[in-house]
């Protein structure tokens, strides 16, 4: 895959401004100011697709980026984002009525920051793609902002919670680098088997 080869598409800011799935869509989720935003641009590079702010909650529609193979999609930061309680509801149901619509969806990323445990929200959504069935992979932002000694700590625990009950994580860094290229495979490998299923 070309990563290189995208452009932003659309925003959507209500279900029925979702652009039709016609393509294998890799769907980003996490809490707000996890680094979804810098994630994506660090794996297409690019330093500005997607728009990053340091102010949590900024993302509050579904962004659709085109590559040539597949789309990626960036769902609205849930948690602490300080919006009102109209404009929360907004969001959810967006990204219910994402997930409901029969999209095409190869592979869900959601982002965890690797400094802290899982939120209440971060687990909801967790137990929510298990129950759903979506294919997920969870990419824990931010490992460079740990020594080593908290490193360790923190991987024994992922390690722990995800890969001892059969689940896939691993650690990235959208300033650094880490993880990027073995994402990159992670996510060409999951668009071809759904563009040729076998």
């Amino acid at each position: 895959m070309n990563f290189q080869d995208v452009s932003f598409e659309a925003a959507a800011g209500f279900k029925n401004q979702l652009k039709a799935s016609d393509l294998p869509e890799i769907v980003f989720s996490g809490r707000s100011n996890v680094g979804k935003s810098s994630l994506i641009n660090r794996l297409v590079s690019r330093k500005a697709l997607a728009r990053t702010s340091s102010q949590p909650g900024k993302t509050a529609t579904i962004n659709f980026y085109k590559l040539r193979e597949a789309r990626l999609v960036d769902l609205p930061g849930y948690g602490f984002a300080r919006v009102s309680a109209a404009e929360k509801e907004r969001w959810g149901k967006l990204i219910n009525g994402y997930f409901a619509s029969d999209r095409k969806i190869a592979l869900v990323i959601q982002l965890l920051d690797m400094r802290h445990e899982p939120s209440a929200e971060d687990t909801q959504m967790i137990d929510y793609l298990i129950d759903s069935g979506f294919p997920f992979i969870v990419v824990c932002t931010k490992c460079d902002k740990l020594n080593k000694t908290q490193r360790d700590e923190m991987t024994s625990y992922f390690n722990e919670l995800f890969s001892e009950n059969g689940y896939f994580w691993m650690p990235a860094s959208a300033e650094k680098g880490e993880g990027i290229e073995t994402l990159r495979e992670i996510v060409s490998k999951h668009v071809e088997a759904a563009v040729s299923p076998e």
